[in-house]
């Protein structure tokens, strides 16, 4: 059941508070243009998204604790520990994370973009469909 596996009710809220965080981000980017806010959104969440296996020592000699965690946290505690295979593996998979991320950025975006017509042949379609393109048209009500 979910809620007595403490773990997974963790990774759950994790999750679920990093898809907030990832429409924040999306959203706080609107002065940019599309692909670069998609890249960087989708880059964000690869981070955030990563995981990384881990190894803790225990108090006891030779025995050690291991899971899984978010790839920023398992490079953050090695660098915290000096432990260099810790940041190795945790980088590894952040930078995986990221990259993988902004692919699907780039996908989303190729997959939206819009019609690609050259601009001289849209002005020149715009003025065959308008004879009269400089007269001003009235509203009309009814």
């Amino acid at each position: 059941m979910l809620l007595v596996n403490s773990m997974s009710l963790l990774w759950l809220s994790y999750y679920g508070i990093s898809l907030l965080v990832l429409v924040a981000v999306y959203f706080a980017l609107a002065f940019l243009p599309r692909l670069p806010r998609l890249v960087i959104t989708w880059g964000v969440g690869g981070a955030m998204w990563a995981p990384a296996f881990f190894r803790l020592p225990l108090i006891e000699e030779g025995e050690f604790y291991t899971g899984w965690a978010p790839a920023a946290m398992v490079a953050a505690v090695g660098f915290l520990e000096h432990n260099a295979s810790a940041i190795t593996g945790g980088l590894l998979c952040l930078i995986a994370g990221v990259a993988i991320g902004a692919v699907i950025g780039i996908a989303l975006w190729w997959w939206r973009r819009p019609a690609s017509t050259p601009p001289a042949k849209r002005v020149k379609q715009d003025v065959e469909d308008d004879p009269q393109p400089t007269r001003r048209r009235e509203p009309v009500i009814g």
